[in-house]
């Protein structure tokens, strides 16, 4: 597979140049910033891109100050003990986006966010800590224990949150399958683990974040 710095100017051509190429690409959080961030946070993050999935950003945004509402500010605790009788009265609420999927999955991922702060001394400290050469580990592990956190769709809330990863989207899969990395998208153990070893070379090349090697890789594949 290519060098990093090879695919930069991959991407450079195509963009108008390095600077053009980086100058979007956010600073992650560092891991003391991310531990500060409650429980309560990490909840509505997910809330929100469960809601998002087959709509519009917009329509979401759009219902966002309801939703928080609705949900008593995501509290942790009452959502992981939602009673049946508070379920229906969301699923007739016209604040929120009324999939009773959606719904039951913020409850399952309150009671997750509560079990890993029992258990393992919080949430967000274990996102914090979680070490970036396993990034794709902590992916998995969100997809497993969490509820419809697969997909793009925990990688998309981490990247929201600040915690510096790498994003499986077309193109970076695109370009991952033109280094001869993968030779589809990765679904397989060893296909994950090569697309890990890939950043993980790629970041050690080039002293870069995840967040930033992520969207090089994207942008050096024609659109």
């Amino acid at each position: 597979m290519r060098h990093y710095d090879e695919i930069l100017a991959i991407a450079a051509e195509r963009k108008g140049g390095v600077e053009a190429t980086l100058s979007h690409v956010h600073r992650p959080k560092s891991p003391e910033e991310l531990e500060t961030i409650p429980e309560d946070r990490w909840l509505s993050e997910m809330a929100r891109h469960i809601f998002q999935t087959g709509l519009s950003w917009g329509t979401v945004d759009k219902k966002w100050p309801g939703i928080e509402e609705a949900f008593h500010g995501f509290d942790v605790a009452r959502i992981a003990h939602m009673s049946e009788d508070w379920f229906d009265d969301l699923l007739k609420d016209t604040r929120i986006i009324r999939s009773g999927a959606k719904v039951r999955a913020i409850q399952e991922n309150a009671e997750f966010i509560l079990r890993v702060h029992n258990e393992r001394g919080g949430f967000a400290h274990v996102i914090a800590t979680w070490p970036a050469e396993t990034y794709m580990d902590l992916l998995d592990w969100l997809k497993k224990d969490g509820a419809r956190l697969g997909g793009n769709t925990g990688a998309y809330m981490l990247r929201m949150m600040g915690r510096d990863g790498f994003m499986l989207t077309h193109d970076v899969v695109a370009r991952l399958i033109a280094e001869g990395v993968i030779d589809k998208a990765p679904t397989s153990k060893a296909a994950r683990r090569a697309v890990q070893e890939a950043f993980n070379t790629w970041r050690a090349q080039s002293g870069e974040t995840f967040n930033r090697i992520s969207s090089v890789l994207a942008q050096s594949i024609d659109a």
